[in-house]
């Protein structure tokens, strides 16, 4: 169920690996968008809006489950491409410890301080009972979201993207189904969104524990592994903590925007909210080329195959940039019938809202093929900390949008806001990546602590 992508036609090999992350994304970004159909198709705008408005907060905790799980699979990855298995299972032990304390700190935190944190964002009164209900459902399934993602991470870093992808079409397909079962039937509102999610995610995470246990015998781990090393713990954080900060810190200036667009009322929150979902589906492809390069290098890097890095990173950013000027075109011309499967037709306002927010996108959408696969080569090579500055970028330049521009322009603002970061963190990404490749070049055959020095 492994597979090295050390030897081989680089584009063929990235491509296969990304086409299954990028079909489970489609199906994941599926089901959110039927998700949020059967939230505004059936409990109306504002349980649409109740739903949306706490995003960046989600984006901002879930993003650093991810992240964190993402860092955690960079030197499985490098030790995979390098041979040294039981290296790697001690790097997976130590994720798994690491992962499960996480799971602990963050539920607890989140879920106390969920009213405080939606009164930060600024939800209208008349949809934060629904909000609130959601959230707190989705925190309190924080250690299921970090179960799958820690177990895909492991997969994908040792080469096996096409099993998580299958979990992931099952549990979206469940997910579909409980939906309508905890909306339509139980009639549990926002909240029952809340719990289909969570559910479909465990069942997800528990099926990805067996497949790993009964299928992959390279990832058992033995007596020898089940060691806790002070030297490993800090190798492992000093990868996934700021893979997940450079998540967070992204989303800190989403939460300023958003918290900014909550204040111009429930339309514009709802029109956001269906522009959104439109958008996460059509960066499907940018989160599954940055992935599979991100792995590429990590394994390459290991074999010490650094003009294969090279090439791929060139492949990759083609195929993002070509990618986002296609998607580009459909969210300029095709917004407002996309934002039909959120929004009923009659609510003129808030479709006008989504149309101008996705049709501003589109002119800069092709900068997510240069930002992603740069910032996630910068990750994959073992520079996390450089890449979060490229967050830090995005943040500083979505919370001067949101504080100088939204007062002046309302929501012609918000909806130049993304643009705004991508390109500031483009012009420091780029020049960062060039410079973290040309600095393996020239350490090549040093040892991991030397590089990283």
């Amino acid at each position: 169920m492994t597979k090295s992508m050390t030897e081989g036609k680089t584009l063929t090999l990235i491509l296969q690996f990304a086409l299954p992350l990028l079909v489970g994304n489609l199906l994941q970004q599926t089901y959110n968008i039927i998700d949020a159909a059967i939230v505004g198709q059936i409990l109306g705008a504002d349980a649409l809006a109740s739903v949306g408005a706490s995003s960046s907060v989600q984006f901002l905790v879930l993003g650093f489950c991810i992240g964190i799980c993402c860092g955690f699979g960079v030197p499985i990855a490098k030790n995979f491409g390098a041979g040294d298995y039981k290296k790697m299972r001690d790097c997976i032990f130590h994720a798994m410890v690491l992962t499960a304390g996480f799971a602990v700190i963050l539920t607890a935190a989140c879920a106390l301080l969920c009213p405080q944190i939606l009164r930060i964002l600024s939800t209208p009164k008349n949809i934060f009972s629904g909000a609130y209900q959601y959230l707190l459902v989705i925190f309190l399934g924080i250690p299921f979201t970090l179960l799958y993602n820690l177990l895909s991470s492991i997969l994908r870093a040792v080469g096996d993207s096409k099993t998580p992808f299958f979990l992931l079409a099952f549990s979206t397909i469940l997910n579909i189904f409980l939906d309508l079962f905890c909306i339509i039937v139980l009639k549990w509102g926002c909240a029952g969104a809340g719990i289909a999610t969570v559910t479909a995610q465990a069942v997800s995470g528990i099926l990805c524990f067996v497949f790993i246990r009964k299928r992959i015998p390279i990832l058992k781990l033995s007596k020898d592994n089940i060691r806790l090393r002070r030297s490993e713990v800090k190798n492992m954080l000093l990868m996934g903590l700021p893979m997940g900060l450079q998540y967070s810190i992204t989303a800190i200036g989403s939460m300023v925007m958003q918290s900014a667009n909550n204040g111009l009322g429930s339309i514009y929150v709802s029109g956001f909210t269906a522009g959104m979902r439109i958008k996460q589906f059509l960066m499907c492809p940018f989160d599954a080329i940055a992935t599979a390069i991100s792995v590429f290098c990590g394994q390459n890097l290991g074999a010490g195959k650094v003009d294969r890095i090279k090439q791929g990173i060139r492949q990759g950013v083609l195929v993002g940039v070509a990618y986002g000027l296609c998607a580009g075109l459909v969210l300029i011309f095709a917004g407002r019938n996309l934002s039909l499967l959120f929004v009923k037709g009659n609510a003129v306002e808030v479709l006008d809202a989504s149309a101008k927010y996705l049709r501003c996108m589109g002119f800069f959408f092709w900068s997510l093929g240069i930002l992603n696969v740069c910032r996630m080569t910068t990750q994959g090579l073992g520079y996390s900390g450089r890449a979060v500055f490229s967050g830090m970028t995005e943040m500083v330049a979505r919370i001067v949008v949101s504080l100088v521009f939204v007062p002046m322009f309302g929501f012609t603002a918000i909806c130049f806001a993304d643009q705004s970061a991508w390109v500031s963190a483009c012009i420091y990404i780029v020049p960062t990546c060039i410079h973290c490749v040309k600095k393996i070049s020239a350490v090549e055959g040093l040892t991991e602590g030397e590089i990283r020095r």
